[in-house]
């Protein structure tokens, strides 16, 4: 007995349309490795670090040099001191927490140009990445505090 392909069910995309979606894909997200090699090499003019976890996530760890900017707190009123002309690189947690998304979102909204960081800091920290830490900050692995802490 044959069955169908589950991976050709729907077909794949003529080549320059997939191009066209790809590169709208990379433009939109950033990888871990080459943020970091931005901020080893001192390249990093043009853009802004955003972390859209709240405040707490942001105290127990971050990619060095991020803002805190809760996704549930942004409105014209609290980005108002951002500078237009910069693209805002928004992560949260993992894959599995979409803040990022719901930050690039409302940033994007507001009229800002944005990105995201692929995996969140998850990924920053099982590539090895370095992360600042506010000193005695909680913990988001504690009983008390979401993990995700968005």
């Amino acid at each position: 007995m044959t069955t169908a392909s589950r991976v050709l069910t729907f077909p794949a995309l003529d080549s320059t349309t997939a191009a066209a979606l790809l590169r709208a894909e990379l433009a939109l997200d950033v990888d871990p490795d080459d943020l970091v090699r931005d901020l080893t090499c001192g390249t990093q003019q043009g853009y802004v670090i955003v972390e859209t976890r709240a405040p707490e996530a942001f105290a127990s760890a971050r990619i060095p040099g991020a803002i805190n900017l809760p996704y549930r707190d942004m409105t014209p009123e609290s980005v108002s001191g951002l500078d237009r002309d910069l693209v805002y690189v928004c992560y949260c947690e993992s894959i599995h927490c979409n803040a990022a998304t719901k930050g690039a979102l409302k940033l994007a909204e507001l009229g800002f140009q944005v990105k995201r960081l692929s995996g969140g800091i998850t990924a920053w920290q099982a590539a090895g990445y370095p992360v600042d830490r506010d000193f005695l900050a909680p913990t988001l692995t504690s009983a008390a505090t979401p993990r995700c802490a968005c």
